[in-house]
């Protein structure tokens, strides 16, 4: 197992399923896409967690939850029993609801350690609805009010579900529009990785984060941009369980990126993105 002075993970499922049976689509992709075992879809044990994060040197995780005050509870627990470790990344937004979704998350961003809100656009509403659909400024308009990011996912999405609502071009307008939001692409953007590179370049406020992707299977460009001109804009996450801590942390360090490098990738980046940070070694 291999160690780094520091890092943040800015995705953890403590609960995949919500202590509810799996859905068919999270099944498939577990069985289909991943090939994952048994620990898939098991809730994170809280001690386990801190343990592995300690040996690893992650200092600090963002653990998914949905604004569902059941989903939420699981997550918002860990946060209250380690701050300093643990904050929220909030997703299960009804944005055909606007006003009373709004609401609601206004109300767990004054009360919870929230760190980012989450929306995947090919996992509601058939994948009728790119992020550049005017269904969505609502929750833009509020996040800038709030000084809170907006991770969208990017890329093939691994389930059976549609996927073109999740090409990055979709971002070019939102990021036109919105300049004050900060903007990050998540799990990737297989296959469209230099359309996501070129509007990286493009737009200041927009990042990319690696959850759920190998950093061993990163494509070249996206490397190579994380060399050059890119060096501030890419963030680490695992998604674990989906890809366990351990292998994301190992495998990252094992990059070959300058130690400078790696650690923006594995920390700095995260800490001023998500945290208005830039804490010192």
């Amino acid at each position: 197992m291999t160690t780094v002075s520091r890092a943040i993970d800015c995705l953890v499922n403590v609960s995949l399923t919500g202590g509810q049976d799996p859905p068919e689509w999270l099944v498939r992709v577990k069985e289909d896409y991943f090939k994952g075992g048994r620990a898939f879809l098991e809730d994170l044990d809280f001690d386990e967690l801190v343990d592995e994060m300690d040996r690893l040197g992650v200092r600090r995780a963002i653990l998914m939850s949905s604004i569902r005050k059941g989903s939420l509870a699981r997550a918002r627990e860990f946060a209250e029993k380690a701050p300093e470790r643990f904050s929220l990344g909030v997703g299960g937004l009804d944005l055909l609801r606007p006003m009373p979704t709004l609401r609601a998350l206004a109300e767990v961003a004054a009360n919870a350690p929230v760190s980012y809100v989450s929306v995947g656009p090919s996992f509601w509403g058939d994948g009728n609805y790119p992020p550049g659909d005017a269904v969505y400024y609502p929750l833009y308009t509020k996040a800038c009010e709030l000084d809170l990011p907006v991770c969208v996912n990017t890329g093939l999405p691994g389930p059976p579900l549609p996927g073109e609502a999740q090409h990055p071009i979709h971002l070019d307008r939102v990021c036109l529009r919105f300049p004050e939001l900060k903007l990050c692409m998540i799990h990737g953007a297989d296959p469209w990785w230099d359309t996501a590179v070129r509007l990286m370049i493009k737009y200041r406020n927009l990042h990319l984060m690696t959850s759920a992707w190998s950093p061993r299977h990163l494509p070249d460009s996206l490397l190579h941009y994380m060399r050059t001109r890119g060096r501030k804009k890419i963030i680490f996450a695992s998604d674990a369980p989906v890809l366990p801590l351990t292998r994301a942390v190992t495998e990252a360090a094992r990059l070959d990126l300058e130690p400078e490098v790696l650690d923006d990738y594995l920390y700095a980046n995260a800490e001023r993105f998500f945290f208005n940070g830039g804490e010192e070694r």
